[in-house]
């Protein structure tokens, strides 16, 4: 992304073997090249040749609508994350922090959490819900021994049978405890590096990187403490956790919390002025709108991105959201692509394009509100895990519908799971309220899904997922002529696979492949027919060769490098 638009500007853990948000984003690239990239970017000229004005969005917008997604990560209702920026502004406008120190305050208060769900897959192999688990570090704290009692009484509570209990607790043993405790040395450096993706400034990205330490040097990874950790962060500290305080006991009980952590968690300046401030900081926070207030407190000069700038940023945010599960990885982006060439297929005009290929980015950031305890689930789900699935499209408008910019994405998006005749979700429309470019994206999730592996099955050859389409077109669920787009559309896509990236070899590309998709060495020694030793040694290059030192950030670099799409295509 161009920097020159940009102003100069412990994910919170429960417990050193909880919690521990990767690096994913460590590599996050720019430079590959897609179908619905091209198609928007035709779709983009065609729109300027007739003379229209080209569309720009806050990135305040994007940034605010993302954190209602983290809300939900961590079991908070919508606005948390939004009402904790506006604290941690008003404080900081009490202790004098400077106009243009105030951007930083601003993004780091609304990005500290965003790397939750990277490592949501392991969250909730050891611990069951990964939702639950994060969301304990405000009622027992982020260290202590009512934190590590909560650790111990979630541990394996996701896994049946006493002898799988045992096996957990070996596997824990042995690999899990190192793999967590060495990703927490790196969980602020995801929100540092999706700041890095949208163009955030030097002030800001350091604030990140230093989320989750604290002011006894207590925090993650403990390299600094005291004044040494960005003032924005330890604003973005006080304000995350008064938040929730105010929210549930008020006043007194927001006191309480910054007595008992003054010195230790917090800044004791800060800490002692929201004491003597704290009506002033709390005041009117339900009173009004909190989007509206945060969007207009966005400090200085408000950072508005063109339509490039705004698609490469959906972009990176649809890749950093699909890490949510190892099974989604790439999704997005790929629904968005087959989306947008089967609509270009059926004469959609420029303006639908843009909005369809878009609307495919979007389309699955509600399952920043599912467990992974219920996406990652081998077994056959219940009733009710399948009616929160079917709650993501509603989740996602949810997160996008307060903008004015991003509701006619979120409107489009949010009809993926619907069908004509009605049994659709997560509003069961009919035909007649159905549009086409929904209809196409309806089409093009369903097809992709089906083309990828999950916990619970393989993926489905092209030639099954096509004939299940065509099934269901059949059925009167789905319409014939947006189905015979995409299958058209899937059919024509040349292989995406970019032989060895960054110098790793046919056999590295296939360790990498399996690893990001959470295979186990055991499991990618089976499968490949060589020792787990040889596993071994395969990761360790492919994470020297790709500059990752963990499994999420190994997996947005073979996202990037299209190493996940499938090569084969439909027979036409």
């Amino acid at each position: 992304m161009d920097r020159n638009w940009t102003q100069s500007t412990r994910v919170a853990s429960l417990h050193p073997t909880v919690w521990a948000i990767g690096v994913a984003a460590a590599v996050l690239m720019t430079g590959s090249s897609s179908a619905y990239a091209r198609a928007v970017s035709g779709a983009a000229a065609l729109g300027e040749s007739a003379g229209r004005p080209a569309r720009r969005v806050r990135l305040a917008e994007l940034v605010s609508a993302l954190s209602l997604g983290i809300d939900l990560g961590f079991d908070q209702p919508m606005e948390h994350v939004l009402r904790q920026c506006l604290i941690a502004l008003r404080l900081g406008e009490h202790a004098g922090v400077p106009e243009g120190d105030r951007v930083a305050v601003y993004y780091t208060a609304l990005l500290v959490n965003v790397g939750c769900h990277s490592d949501a897959h392991e969250q909730a192999k050891w611990f069951g819900d990964d939702i639950a688990v994060k969301a304990d570090k405000y009622a027992y704290g982020l260290n202590g021994a009512q934190s590590a009692l909560a650790t111990i009484r979630r541990f394996a509570s996701g896994v049946d049978g006493v002898a799988a209990k045992l096996r957990l607790v070996g596997e824990f043993a042995t690999s899990g405890r190192h793999e967590l405790d060495a990703m927490i040395a790196h969980h602020a450096e995801m929100a540092r590096r999706l700041g890095e993706d949208l163009g955030l400034g030097h002030d800001a990205l350091a604030a990140l990187d230093a989320s989750y330490e604290q002011w006894d040097g207590r925090g993650w990874p403990g390299q600094l403490k005291g004044e040494a950790v960005p003032v924005a962060a330890r604003l973005a500290s006080i304000a995350e956790f008064v938040e929730v305080a105010h929210r549930v006991g008020g006043c007194e009980a927001a006191r309480d919390l910054v007595r008992r952590q003054c010195g230790k968690q917090f800044d004791p300046r800060l800490a002692e002025l929201f004491l003597q401030q704290a009506d002033a900081v709390l005041a009117d926070l339900e009173a009004a709108s909190s989007w509206d207030t945060v969007i207009a407190a966005e400090p200085a000069l408000a950072v508005w991105l063109s339509e490039e700038q705004f698609d490469e940023a959906l972009l990176a945010i649809a890749d950093f959201v699909d890490l949510k599960s190892p099974y989604s990885l790439g999704h997005a982006r790929s629904v968005a692509e087959l989306a947008a060439e089967a609509g270009s297929r059926l004469g959609l005009s420029a303006a639908e394009l843009r909005l369809l290929g878009r609307a495919g980015l979007v389309h699955c950031f509600g399952k920043l509100g599912v467990s992974n305890a219920i996406l990652d689930k081998r077994g056959a789900l219940t009733a009710g895990e399948r009616e929160r699935l079917c709650m993501v499209p509603y989740l996602t408008h949810r997160m996008l519908r307060q903008s004015d910019a991003l509701r006619p994405i979120g409107d489009l998006a949010a009809q993926y799971g619907e069908r004509l005749d009605g049994t659709g979700y997560p509003h069961g429309l009919s035909a007649s309220s159905i549009s086409l470019p929904a209809r196409v994206l309806a089409a093009a999730h369903l097809y992709q899904t089906l083309r990828e592996s999950r916990a619970r099955r393989d993926p489905l050859s092209p030639a099954e997922a096509a004939a299940h389409l065509t099934a269901e077109t059949r059925s009167g669920r789905l319409h014939g002529p947006a189905v015979e787009a995409v299958l058209s559309a899937a059919g024509h896509r040349a292989a995406r696979r970019m032989p060895g990236p960054a110098g790793l070899t046919p056999r590295e590309v296939d360790v990498l492949v399996l690893l990001a998709r959470g295979r186990s060495n055991r499991d990618i020694a089976d499968h490949l027919v060589i020792s787990r030793k040889t596993v071994g040694n395969h990761v360790e290059h492919i994470y020297t060769k790709i500059g990752v030192s963990n499994r999420a950030a190994a997996a947005l670099f073979a996202t990037r490098h299209g190493l996940l799409t499938p090569e084969e295509t439909v027979p036409v």
